[in-house]
């Protein structure tokens, strides 16, 4: 699968996803009560890696229910105060990786928070550390549909509130800018991101490759891989619940989200992606309610331009977040990503 659309159709595109009437409210209410459980405190532990130019910390802080979520912060060595932050989400069945993995961020002069997802990490890049302590009702193998019965039970209710709760941490850190935090991920670590961006009314800044949890629901008619594989053989399973299962989605899709959200952002897609369709971030990025600015890559798959399009980002981050006055302003022109569509 390439795109169902060519390009005028694709952009033309308007999903059919209508999102509850109590998003708000519940939400609202579930990052209220996971910031009574416990302050938001980054506890660093200094980890000896041999790297001359930047200080590696093992962090962790409380996220949903209190529950300690555990990531790796990364400094500059040679920082003389608070800096602009970026944390990063990672991709589905991932981890937090090693300490040396991920150092772009922190040599480009930020401070670099990466943080686990819980209840992940078993499958690649060097494993995570934080379990999830929730459990509930049947799911078919893997994480996409554990909980997913109820919005109060689904798993990603606890990962994206840890989300929020680690740009809390940020902001109580003593090496941050609170005001100058950015949010980064591609495929679910993307979807991630734009659940802080809508979640967080004051993020600086985000960076969106292939966000994964985009328009679900027509996500699931346009592929079968994975991870959506795990969505649709559990309804083929229990074909009675259906309705419940997208209702239950719709508190986690990312187009709700992305029109809630004001920071300035970067969506990338692949054309040929066939993990998280492009209609889906394309989808996404026409509502986002930020400034917003997309880079289609036309023979690239699901890493969406992979180190070329993370350039793109590093060139309009230290634009945005590296002044003296910081404003929610995309950069000029010159730092900006070209697209083949101008922002709405």
């Amino acid at each position: 699968m390439l795109t169902e659309k060519d390009l005028p159709e694709l952009f033309s595109y308007q999903s059919n996803y209508r999102e509850p009437a109590d998003f708000d409210a519940f939400w609202k209410g579930t990052l209220a009560d996971s910031r009574t459980h416990q302050e938001a405190q980054l506890g660093l532990t200094p980890v000896e890696t041999g790297l001359e130019t930047m200080d590696v910390f093992d962090a962790v802080f409380p996220g949903f229910a209190g529950h300690p979520v555990r990531g790796w912060l990364r400094l500059p060595r040679h920082r003389t105060g608070p800096l602009p932050a970026v944390v990063q989400f990672h991709g589905y069945s991932s981890g937090r990786g090693a300490p040396t993995d991920d150092l772009l961020w922190a040599s480009a002069g930020y401070a670099h928070l990466i943080m686990d997802t819980r209840g992940q990490g078993g499958a690649w890049a060097g494993g995570g550390a934080t379990p999830d302590p929730v459990g509930a009702g049947p799911s078919h193998p893997g994480f996409l549909t554990r909980g997913i019965q109820d919005k109060d039970t689904y798993v990603y209710r606890r990962i994206f509130t840890d989300a929020v709760r680690a740009v809390d941490a940020l902001r109580a850190c003593e090496h941050v800018d609170g005001e100058r935090i950015a949010a980064i991920g591609n495929s679910q670590g993307g979807g991630i991101a734009l659940a802080v961006a809508g979640l967080v009314p004051d993020l600086a800044a985000a960076h969106f490759q292939s966000p994964f949890l985009s328009d679900v629901r027509h996500a699931t008619r346009l592929t079968g891989e994975p991870p959506y594989d795990e969505l649709i053989g559990y309804l083929a399973a229990r074909r009675d619940l259906v309705e419940q299962t997208f209702t239950t989605l719709g508190y986690f899709d990312g187009l709700a989200f992305a029109a809630r959200a004001a920071a300035p952002a970067w969506f990338s897609a692949g054309l040929r992606d066939t993990v998280c369709p492009p209609a889906t971030a394309v989808a996404a990025h026409r509502v986002y309610a930020g400034p917003k600015h997309l880079r289609l890559w036309e023979f690239n798959g699901h890493d969406a331009g992979g180190p070329e399009d993370l350039a793109i980002a590093v060139s309009a981050f230290g634009a945005l977040l590296k002044t003296s006055s910081h404003s929610h302003r995309l950069p000029s022109p010159a730092h900006r990503a070209p697209s083949r569509k101008k922002e709405s």
